[in-house]
């Protein structure tokens, strides 16, 4: 009986000591509190810095119809446009069309200057004296005169010139058309006396002077019994005289036709007549497939994307720029393999390498001749405006010089091998 009564004893006070354990009937410990911080729900901030706008007037002798000079403009505001985007930088257009090298492109500056431009572009060699009336009233605007010389130096800060290196795609076409009649010459299809180029000229100015002669040099150093001819038609685009030229041309002989004018016509003509062709500013091998060997053009869009961005950024910019191939400046379009000599592409790969790498001087005074003599010495820059250079020695380490003293060409010489059947200034 006493074990019983201490059993249930024992077993009351488990019981009691169990409840105080667990600090009473239904209570437990309270969790800690959550000190994590709430997650952030809210998007994040942008930091993306606006684009910029540059707006730009750009006009233009032509349009872009006449698949030559305009239509290499357009193609480089193209791809000059698509280029500044990716650095975020929009560009608005505002584009003067067939303008004459007379006051209306005054007028055009002007226009232009009035909706608002930051940069003003002139496409024709004609446009800079009027350009130039109206720089002097817009100090805030840009104006760039592409192909002329006067800008760069004329005192005011607003005011620049651009080209590129041109006589090096030249030269490089020329040593096409000279493989093209080497080729033929050893084939027996002509003599070598009939190796005659025939070549269209806008004008008697330095800038188609340099143009042709590094033409002649390019193929005379592939047919050594290259001659040429040259017709001037007095205008930069007139498609009627420029293939009237090349007719005329191409009845006097020659074989082989390049040109300095803005239009097709000179290759169409060549096809016509079953002459081979060399062009400018465009591949013209879509319009005359069995005589467009291969063309040259100056790439604006390397010049605009690099003014542009200037002015987006509200720095300065050259005054008088000037590049070649060392910057993609000037190109060559495709080769038509299908009628050029073999082994023109390695050829013109390994001419190139050579201009870029200076081993080859297009203006090389050993390659060619005047008046029977080698050229020794000659004068770049015309200062007193008489057309006839006086400043800064061009010939020097065996070869003359172009475009080292200003971007606009300056060879004017004419040398032996060349005749010219007009002039026109």
């Amino acid at each position: 009986m006493k074990k019983r009564i201490l059993a249930l004893f024992l077993a009351g006070a488990m019981t009691l000591s169990l409840a105080a354990c667990s600090g009473g009937s239904g209570s437990s410990t309270p969790a800690p509190a959550d000190t994590t911080a709430p997650a952030d729900t809210s998007a994040p901030a942008d930091t993306t810095e606006p684009a910029k706008t540059v707006k730009v007037g750009l006009i233009c002798i032509g349009d872009e119809n006449d698949q030559g000079y305009t239509y290499n403009f357009v193609r480089g505001k193209e791809a000059a446009t698509e280029a500044l985007a990716a650095k975020g930088i929009e560009v608005e257009w505002v584009v003067k069309w067939n303008i004459g090298e007379d006051s209306g492109c005054e007028d055009a500056n002007i226009e232009l200057a009035e909706e608002g431009c930051d940069l003003i572009i002139n496409n024709s060699y004609g446009f800079e004296p009027y350009m130039l009336k109206v720089a002097p009233d817009y100090p805030e605007v840009e104006f760039i005169s592409c192909t002329n010389q006067g800008s760069w130096n004329d005192g005011l800060e607003n005011t620049h010139n651009a080209f590129a290196n041109i006589y090096e795609g030249r030269y490089l076409a020329g040593v096409v058309a000279g493989m093209k009649m080497q080729e033929m010459i050893d084939n027996g299809d002509i003599t070598p006396e009939q190796a005659v180029i025939g070549y269209v000229g806008a004008y008697s100015f330095a800038e188609v002077i340099s143009g042709f002669t590094a033409y002649y040099l390019g193929a005379k150093s592939m047919c050594p019994s290259t001659t040429m001819k040259v017709q001037f038609v007095g205008s930069w685009s007139n498609a009627t005289e420029e293939g009237n030229a090349a007719a005329a041309l191409c009845d006097l002989g020659c074989i082989m036709i390049s040109q300095h004018s803005d239009n097709t016509s000179p290759a169409t003509t060549a096809q016509s007549k079953g002459a081979f062709s060399c062009g400018y500013n465009n591949d013209m091998i879509s319009v005359a497939p069995e005589a467009s060997l291969i063309s040259t053009r100056i790439d604006w869009s390397v010049y605009f994307e690099y003014a542009i961005e200037a002015v987006a950024n509200g720095e300065s910019f050259d005054q008088d720029w000037c590049h070649g191939m060392d910057m993609g400046a000037v190109v060559m379009t495709d080769l038509n393999e299908a009628i050029a000599a073999e082994g023109t592409a390695e050829k013109l790969a390994e001419v190139e390498k050579a201009i870029h790498d200076g081993t080859l001087q297009v203006f090389d005074t050993s390659t060619f001749t005047i008046d029977g003599a080698e050229l020794t010495q000659a004068f770049a820059l015309d200062t007193d405006g008489d057309f006839t250079p006086d400043s800064e020695e061009a010939v020097f380490d065996g070869a003359f010089h172009e475009s080292y003293f200003q971007s606009a060409p300056y060879f004017a010489l004419t040398i032996d091998g060349i005749e010219w059947l007009n002039s026109a200034f």
